[in-house]
């Protein structure tokens, strides 16, 4: 049965306990042994428009719990949508496949576009309300006992927590009343609506707006308040309006929904790219930059503090800059920012000039000032394959892995290659990027003087024809004959090249290493090629080989093949160590 199924014929907790994957015993522990005040961690934190958020975390077996609980809400709401044909939302946050962007894309080019909050969303979201949705409405109409599991599961104090897994979904649910009443409004009164969370935008390119949505109240002043069948509308549902967040924006005049400028097209706020430009110039520098951040003082007051700001958090800023640049392109949008569209393209020569500083500040992150030593593969599945013999082979390699409650802890990190890192850093694995990569690295390094380097980066290839151009480059950057059995070159800054060991004075891939009947496994009557092109009639490729066979069946793998690329590796780390 399908998860709305299960839900609807489940009456008991023990039901609702089969249906997370918990047993009841378990279950009932969570609701009822754990005291109230122990099941959740408070802290507050700032809101990017001033104020602060109270954030309520759960411990690490209720999270679990309600993590499970909003995947099997989150099923239940592609099985509802899926039966009723709905492909669009109107609620854009916490939902797959939408955000942020989609929601502001509904109101660009508008005359009019106005914003209002609702008042402490979460916190109006209460026990009864959650406990009476899932039994009254048409779509659950769950048995009140699993309604009253469930309620248990998700509120805390009454209300459903900021900071737990569930709440997001469940808001979702109980706000899609609201949504349908207030598109039905905007359908009537010829404007776009749309919500993010707690932030409502209605929009419109009509001469005059609409009285019923909003109101002018002074000319002079440009000030606007909620419109009397609006706000009674958001009333019905049981929320409430944040009066001091009402606002409307004109064409003549910047306007932004959920953060984003959309007057012309969808994009973020100058003043927003310049900060984060000069936030990566800071770190390029000194290694360290600075982020605003609100706090309350004693007394209670909101003040303005600098904090150190951490790679990651940049990253996550260009990060975004990027996905709206990126959003942009794929809709053939004026071209504000480019993409590297050739594999062999310089792409710093395509890139627009906030990707250049991505693209540096991925480099900087992953390369030149990593936290852990970093591998990087050659092919896309090879990590699949060293992790596992780590797992394996841990006690051997205390420099790569070590053990610690009975689960392995890598003490490396493998490069991910994402569509992203393919765009802004042309790297997606094979020789030909390599050698770019390699040529390049030097120069690259040479453009921080920040202080970083502290952890070596391995570059892991195999040792077949393909490796002959990574030598002569190699040569050609170190000035120093390269030989297909040494256990590793050491290149430049803190970059070093791994090749697989040659086999009985041969040419080797890392699949080689494997023992023959792992090779020779055979898929639905498919016999494995570890070639780059391959017959698909008779054959299956790299990635099947990665998934559904040495994932699936590492256990019964002994990976004993795979010393020799270990400890190369581990010589790399050792030669490191002693240049540092």
């Amino acid at each position: 049965m399908t998860q709305l199924k299960n839900l609807k014929a489940a009456i008991s907790l023990n039901d609702v306990a089969t249906i997370l994957g918990f047993t009841p015993k378990a279950l009932a522990y969570i609701l009822y042994k754990i005291p109230s005040a122990e099941k959740y961690a408070h802290f507050d934190i700032p809101k990017r428009s001033g104020g602060i958020r109270k954030i309520s975390a759960p411990v690490a077996r209720l999270k679990k719990l309600q993590t499970r609980l909003a995947l099997t809400l989150q099923q239940c709401i592609i099985e509802i949508n899926t039966s009723l044909k709905v492909k669009n939302v109107l609620s854009h946050a916490f939902t797959p496949k939408f955000s942020i962007i989609t929601n502001a894309v509904n109101h660009r080019n508008k005359r009019f576009v106005f914003n209002l909050d609702l008042e402490n969303f979460f916190g109006t979201i209460n026990f009864g309300r959650v406990r009476g949705f899932f039994i009254e409405n048409r779509n659950f109409q769950l048995h009140p006992d699993v309604a009253t599991v469930l309620a248990q599961i998700a509120c805390h104090e009454n209300m459903l927590p900021q900071g737990s897994p569930s709440s997001p979904v469940i808001s979702n649910l109980i706000g899609h009343i609201l949504d349908i009443r207030l598109a039905e409004l905007a359908h009537k009164t010829g404007c776009t609506y749309s919500r993010y969370a707690d932030d409502l935008t209605f929009s419109t390119n009509k001469a005059n707006f609409p009285s019923r949505v909003a109101q002018l109240i002074n000319q002079t002043t440009h000030e606007w308040n909620t419109g009397k069948e609006l706000e009674r509308l958001i009333l019905k549902a049981g929320f409430t309006i944040n009066s001091s967040k009402t606002r409307m924006q004109y064409e003549s005049n910047r306007q932004e929904v959920t953060g984003l400028i959309v007057n012309k097209k969808i994009n973020t706020r100058t003043e927003y790219r310049h900060l984060v430009r000069a936030m990566a110039h800071n770190l390029y520098k000194t290694g360290q930059f600075y982020k605003t951040e609100t706090v309350r003082d004693a007394t209670g007051a909101l003040v303005h503090t600098k904090v150190d700001g951490t790679v990651s958090q940049l990253n996550g800023m260009l990060s975004f800059v990027d996905s709206v640049g990126v959003y942009n392109l794929e809709k053939n949008e004026p071209k504000e920012f480019s993409v590297t569209k050739h594999k062999d393209a310089k792409p710093e020569a395509k890139l627009s000039a906030i990707e250049t500083v991505y693209r540096r500040v991925l480099f900087f992150k992953n390369f030149y000032s990593p936290e852990y030593p970093v591998i990087l593969c050659e092919g896309k599945t090879d990590s699949v394959y060293i992790k596992a013999a780590l797992r394996k082979l841990v006690d051997d390699f205390p420099n790569l892995a070590v053990k610690k409650n009975g689960k392995v802890e890598s003490k490396i990190r493998f490069f991910n290659y994402t569509k992203t890192a393919d765009r802004i850093m042309n790297l997606n694995g094979g020789t030909g990027q390599i050698n770019k990569f390699i040529v390049d690295y030097a120069p690259n390094c040479k453009k921080i003087s920040a202080k970083g380097q502290l952890m070596p980066v391995i570059v892991l290839i195999d040792n077949d024809e393909g490796a002959k151009g990574i030598y002569s480059t190699v040569s050609k950057v170190t000035k120093k004959e390269v030989k297909n059995t040494d256990d590793f070159f050491f290149v430049a800054e803190n970059l070093y090249i791994v090749a697989t060991p040659l086999l009985e004075g041969k040419q080797s891939t890392i699949e080689d290493f494997f023992e023959p009947y792992v090779r020779d496994t055979k898929l639905h009557g498919k016999s494995f090629s570890g070639k780059n092109t391959f017959d698909p009639h008779t054959q299956y490729g790299k990635h099947y080989f990665a998934e559904y066979v040495v994932k699936k069946d590492e256990s019964k793998i002994s990976f004993e093949g795979f010393r020799p690329i270990l400890a190369r590796l581990d010589a790399a780390l050792s030669d490191y160590k002693k240049k540092t």
